[in-house]
């Protein structure tokens, strides 16, 4: 059963522009390579979309919420080797596009995500880094293939 509310403190529609996301993925690289599983859900009365995420050689967990005083999307992601990402964004131009930084202050990695939905149940997620913001380099070139939707 779904979590979605229809009303209550996260009904309006800034809580549902991530819904696209909601679902079991099977994710793969740009050569067709199977990076890992996603499973993508609704917790917390609507409030909260948490993801599982289990693939190349890891787990990992996020918690995404819509924060109505910052009038913004967070990210806060743990995985199985100890990291933490902490990302803050929003929607719009028809992707869900988040970004922060990681990583010790001598060695401060820039991190900017974007999610965009594709046809026939497909999503792109495209993981770019940066030393200084100019220059970016692509970490994560990934198409979700959906296995099972959210009930």
């Amino acid at each position: 059963m779904s979590d979605k509310p229809q009303s209550g403190p996260c009904s309006a529609p800034e809580h549902r522009q991530f819904d696209f996301w909601i679902g079991t993925w099977d994710v793969t690289t740009l050569d067709g390579r199977l990076a890992g599983r996603n499973t993508i859900s609704r917790k917390l009365e609507g409030c909260v979309i948490h993801e599982q995420w289990d693939g190349s050689g890891m787990r990992g967990e996020s918690f995404n919420i819509w924060d109505r005083a910052g009038r913004r999307w967070h990210q806060t992601w743990v995985s199985s080797r100890g990291e933490l990402l902490l990302l803050d964004g929003g929607f719009s131009g028809g992707a869900m596009r988040l970004s922060g930084e990681s990583g010790p202050p001598e060695r401060r990695i820039r991190n900017r995500i974007t999610w965009t939905p594709g046809p026939d149940d497909t999503l792109r997620q495209v993981w770019d880094v940066s030393r200084d913001g100019r220059e970016w380099r692509t970490v994560f070139d990934g198409t979700y293939r959906r296995v099972k939707r959210e009930e």
